[in-house]
C-alpha cells in the first residue's frame, strides 16, 4: 500500500486557493483512476484504488495545513507504512509558477504543512513540489497562498495536474526521476 497525500485546507472557502494545489491534484487522481468515494478517516478524507496495479490510498488531511502531520501520521501507523511509501503533493513558493519538482526529504522552506509532517513522521518522505510562485514580499506570503488562483492560471494548472495524474503510476512505484521527466515533457512548451 502507498499513501498519496494532497496538502491543503478543508472546506469550500479554500478549495481554489494556491495552498490547495495538493487537494486539487489528488481529487483529479481519484477521478481519473476510478477510486472509491471519499470518506472520513484518519482526521481527513480518504479514497482507495489502484494506480497501474499498485494499491493506493489518497488522503486529504482535514486538520488544516498547519497540522497535516497528525492525519498522515495516524494513517501511516494504522497501515504500518514506512516513509518511502508516503508521497506528498504540496505548493512550493520557491518554484516558478507551473513548475514541478520531486525530492525526498529536505527542509520545509516555510511551508507549515511540511513542517508539521516532519514533526510527526520524520524527514525522508517523498515530495511532489508544485510551483505557485512567490509574491515578492515575505510579508505578503500568508495572504498570497490563501488567495484563489486567478483564472489565467488555469492555462498551466489543468495541464500540470493532468500530467501528474497521467504519470502517477511512476510516482507510486518510487520512480521519482522518471515521473518528474514525464511530467516535464508533458508540460514543456513546444519549441518551433
Amino acid at each position: 500500500m502507498k499513501l498519496l497525500v494532497g496538502l491543503g485546507n478543508p472546506g469550500a472557502k479554500y478549495s481554489k486557493n494556491r495552498h490547495n494545489i495538493g487537494f486539487i491534484t489528488v481529487d483529479e487522481i481519484a477521478r481519473a483512476y476510478g477510486f472509491s468515494n471519499w470518506r472520513k478517516r484518519f482526521q481527513g478524507e480518504v479514497a482507495e484504488g489502484l494506480i497501474d496495479g499498485t494499491k493506493v490510498m489518497l488522503l486529504k488531511p482535514a486538520t488544516y495545513m498547519n497540522e497535516s502531520g497528525r492525519s498522515v501520521g495516524e494513517a501511516m501507523r494504522y497501515f504500518n507504512l514506512e516513509l518511502k511509501d508516503v508521497f506528498v503533493i504540496h505548493d512550493e513558493l520557491d518554484l516558478p509558477v507551473g513548475k514541478m519538482r520531486t525530492k525526498t526529504g529536505g527542509g520545509h522552506a516555510g511551508n507549515n504543512g511540511i513542517r508539521s509532517l516532519k514533526a510527526h513522521i520524520g524527514d525522508d518522505f517523498n515530495r511532489v513540489r508544485v510551483g505557485i510562485g512567490h509574491p515578492g514580499n515575505k510579508n505578503a506570503v500568508h495572504s498570497y497562498v490563501l488567495r484563489d488562483f486567478p483564472k489565467a492560471d488555469r492555462q498551466w494548472i489543468e495541464p500540470l495536474v493532468d500530467a501528474i495524474t497521467s504519470a502517477a503510476g511512476l510516482l507510486v512505484k518510487g520512480e521519482l526521476s522518471s515521473f518528474q521527466n514525464k511530467v516535464h515533457l508533458a508540460t514543456a512548451p513546444i519549441k518551433e
